[in-house]
């Protein structure tokens, strides 16, 4: 195809997932002329099966003079400077003017009374308003410099000619519906570093034998303090803890999992807060009850039959246990340590760690060392924590973005 045929914008963003949207909707309505490419057909996917359905869109927690605290990357103050200039009760403003209502669970997360849905809807309205062109599906060949310094890129449906892209195209998690390396390629193409990406807030899995006498526990959820990680690397969550079939997952778990590093132990309190070795202790002096009935005033019971049932000298009332094995019980309910085999991988992770290495990019504008290549959201090496962060860092790093053409 000859020049003369191409189709010009001022902005090509490539990927229509949360951040590519909303920064394509903030330069359209700025007056520039912007075009949205996608090879899937749908729009926002992750948006949309987020949140069990209901999107959990950002969190009012996240303080924008210490963003930092909830997230992670080789560079964990990169972030600081987008999400202070772009905060959670901006985008609250936008979700408000368009009339979703909404409600927060705990910990400052925000989800949608309604459907995801909502949020994709929001967000295609404004990019209506800016006028923002949108090309679905679209498979994109090769992208090339001209002698001009701009873009040009080859696709299905005609070449395109710009001078700014940007690459919005998220990470490798769930593969299902849709993620590819194509990001961490462009950045490649162009002398970017890529920080090796890997699957986060993920479920840890546990093989073998050693896991066996927990199997049974599947679907079993209690709030737990989890922690990972020695000295400075030490990291530790508060939250709900699930057994599976093949090993741990809920909140805490997920959390975790970013920390985690293969080859590590997990240690996990499951009675946060409460003195074991002295409860059993007491209970020893007043109580003529199995210590499996004694333990499940602390723990779930299904919990407490799966310690108790490993031991023999536990099978039996509390008064008559020798003091050297409940010191023993009290220690695995207070100071468990396991280590995971690996985890869900690429399938369940809700996010991906690494990505684009931000010594590469401007945390002011996220253009990279290459001109008029920016790169946005998931495909960052910035990740956050569960509970709407990588949402909010969609946002911010978009709005940024936007804000620099």
């Amino acid at each position: 195809m000859s020049a003369a045929a191409s189709s010009r914008f001022d902005v090509v963003v490539i990927g229509a997932g949360a951040a590519g949207l909303f920064c394509a909707g903030v330069a359209g309505q700025r007056g520039l002329k912007v075009l949205v490419l996608d090879h899937s057909e749908k729009v926002g996917e992750k948006i949309r099966i987020s949140g069990g359905g209901r999107a959990n869109f950002t969190n009012r927690d996240l303080d924008v003079r210490a963003p930092q605290r909830h997230f992670i990357g080789d560079n964990p103050n990169f972030c600081r400077s987008a999400l202070s200039r772009y905060a959670p009760q901006q985008f609250i403003e936008l979700v408000q003017k368009h009339g979703i209502a909404f409600h927060e669970k705990h910990k400052g997360q925000l989800f949608c009374d309604g459907s995801s849905q909502q949020i994709v809807d929001m967000l295609l309205a404004e990019c209506a308003a800016g006028g923002v062109e949108r090309w679905q599906p679209c498979k994109i060949g090769n992208i090339a410099l001209t002698g001009s310094g701009s873009y040009q890129i080859e696709s299905s449906r005609g070449l395109i000619e710009t001078s700014k892209i940007v690459v919005a195209t998220g990470g490798l998690s769930i593969p299902q519906i849709g993620a590819t390396d194509f990001g961490y390629r462009i950045a490649e193409q162009f002398g970017l570093r890529v920080v090796t990406p890997r699957p986060a807030l993920v479920p840890l899995t546990f093989g073998g034998e050693a896991w066996e006498p927990y199997a049974g526990l599947a679907g079993l959820a209690l709030p737990v303090r989890i922690e990972t990680g020695a000295k400075k690397e030490k990291m530790a969550f508060l939250e709900d803890l699930l057994f599976t079939h093949r090993g741990l997952s809920g909140p805490a778990v997920l959390q975790i999992s970013s920390y985690w590093k293969p080859g590590a132990p997990l240690t996990l309190d499951f009675a946060p807060g409460v003195d074991v070795a002295e409860a059993l202790g007491e209970a020893k002096l007043r109580s003529k009850k199995r210590i499996a009935n004694e333990l499940a005033t602390l723990v779930p019971s299904r919990l407490a039959d799966a310690w108790v049932g490993q031991d023999p000298a536990l099978q039996r009332p509390v008064n008559e246990a020798a003091d050297k094995a409940l010191a023993a019980l009290s220690e695995r309910i207070a100071r468990w340590q396991i280590t995971p085999s690996g985890t869900e991988g690429y399938k369940k992770a809700e996010v991906t760690a690494g990505g684009v290495d931000t010594r590469d990019l401007s945390s002011q504008t996220m253009e990279s060392k290459q001109p008029g290549l920016f790169f946005i959201g998931e495909v960052v090496d910035v990740t956050g924590w569960l509970g709407g962060y990588n949402f909010q860092w969609a946002w911010a790093s978009a709005h940024a973005c936007a804000q620099a053409f």
